[in-house]
């Protein structure tokens, strides 16, 4: 059956209702799950399909905390789950422990990966759940993700990329079902604003953090980064807000919350936001 489900996934003229009735197909093939559960948008709604389709019974979301993981994201995380209903066991994972994470190379996201399912797969088998899954989507294969690797090493599964759901699929079908994540901005770890190369340490992913939560006391909605350059901070914002925040006024604002954060510098990024920008620089591309 799941060849099946992968040939009819794969048709160009499938909508997100269909793909949503595959998803639910596939995991009711597998019968349980352990769904790694940060509560973005796509994890999100991933454990509620499988709640909705398997039962409480069959489905656990683990959430891994660590320094790389934003409070305000956890916090969203335990109240939807709560708001659903949905199993939850949280797990620290200790990726900067790991030397070659902590450097930061391009591949760091393997690292962190492979420490995250190697805590999450063995709890799926001590508890008896036939599979792990993430909220991988079909849009995230198009980017540099060695994450996806420690995933395959693992036997860990992607079925939203599987059944070809993309990020605005699964925003639809998040609005449908009501859930509060469908209009969120996406939210990678806080190690992704750090240049490859410079090291990740507990202390500027606690700088990083404090900024972007400094810059959201502002009123700053949507996309936000707060790219970690030593002493510099890079603002990234959509393009469409800098006729708000590029008066000088409002670029005291921006500076003084970075400052306040902990840097000596703060920049505006005349770019505007860009997903994956540190990729570009860095001249990464996808393998």
């Amino acid at each position: 059956m799941t060849d099946t489900v992968e040939t009819e996934c794969t048709s160009p003229g499938a909508d997100p209702v269909t793909k949503e009735a595959q998803l639910a197909r596939w995991l009711r093939d597998r019968g349980s799950v352990l769904v790694g559960y940060s509560g973005g948008v796509d994890s999100t709604y991933l454990a509620c399909v499988a709640l909705q389709t398997l039962g409480p019974d069959r489905v656990l979301a683990v959430i891994g905390r660590s320094p790389s993981y934003p409070v305000e994201q956890w916090t969203t995380a335990r109240d939807v789950a709560a708001r659903l209903a949905l199993p939850v066991l949280e797990l620290d994972t200790t990726e900067l422990d790991d030397p070659r994470y902590a450097v930061n190379p391009t591949n760091r996201c393997f690292f962190c990966k492979t420490t995250l399912w190697g805590r999450l797969v063995p709890v799926a088998r001590a508890r008896g759940l036939s599979v792990v899954v993430d909220g991988t989507n079909a849009d995230d294969v198009r980017d540099h993700r060695p994450g996806a690797l420690a995933a395959r090493e693992h036997g860990v599964e992607s079925p939203l990329a599987l059944l070809g759901m993309t990020k605005s699929d699964i925003r639809d079908r998040s609005r449908a079902l009501g859930l509060p994540t469908w209009a969120q901005p996406s939210s990678p770890c806080l190690a992704s604003r750090i240049p490859y190369g410079s090291p990740v340490t507990a202390d500027r992913l606690r700088r990083i953090e404090a900024a972007e939560r400094a810059l959201r006391d502002l009123g700053i909605t949507g996309d936000l980064r707060v790219r970690d350059h030593g002493d510099l901070a890079r603002i990234e914002l959509p393009s469409q807000s800098f006729g708000h925040w590029y008066a000088a006024a409002r670029r005291d604002q921006l500076s003084a919350a970075v400052r306040g954060a902990g840097y000596e510098l703060a920049a505006l990024d005349l770019s505007g936001f860009r997903s994956g920008s540190l990729n570009v620089l860095a001249g990464v591309r996808v393998e």
